[in-house]
């Protein structure tokens, strides 16, 4: 239970770092804006950690399978929680969730994997 906990909070701590630092690099500065993202984040982030948990655990899906749909999800999920609430008008809501998503994602997993192999 206790490394379930530390895995939850890890992909939480880390996916709201590399979001928030991302949503800065393209130009998202309102302090609102930051605000809806970490929220979105907060909603979205532990739903994806514990299905994909309860997908590898109890499912033969493949996890490229799962891992997919679960972004896709995510990506649409967040893009039109974007487009409804965000003030940042600069960039289109969809691709404020693509590039979020994929740094998140990508390099998320790459420290996410090195911060596991070291601690559980």
């Amino acid at each position: 239970m206790k490394e379930v906990i530390l895995i939850f909070g890890i992909c939480l701590l880390l996916t709201i770092i590399l979001e928030e630092l991302s949503a800065l690099m393209i130009g998202i500065r309102k302090g609102f804006d930051l605000t809806v993202i970490l929220f979105v984040n907060i909603l979205t982030n532990p739903i994806v950690v514990l299905t994909g948990l309860v997908m590898a655990e109890y499912t033969n899906v493949p996890r490229a399978v799962y891992i997919t749909l679960l972004e896709i999800a995510v990506f649409i999920t967040e893009a039109l929680i974007y487009k409804k609430l965000l003030y940042a008008k600069k960039h289109s809501p969809f691709i404020v969730s693509l590039v979020l998503n994929c740094v998140s994602f990508f390099i998320g997993t790459t420290i996410g994997g090195l911060i596991f192999k070291l601690i559980l």
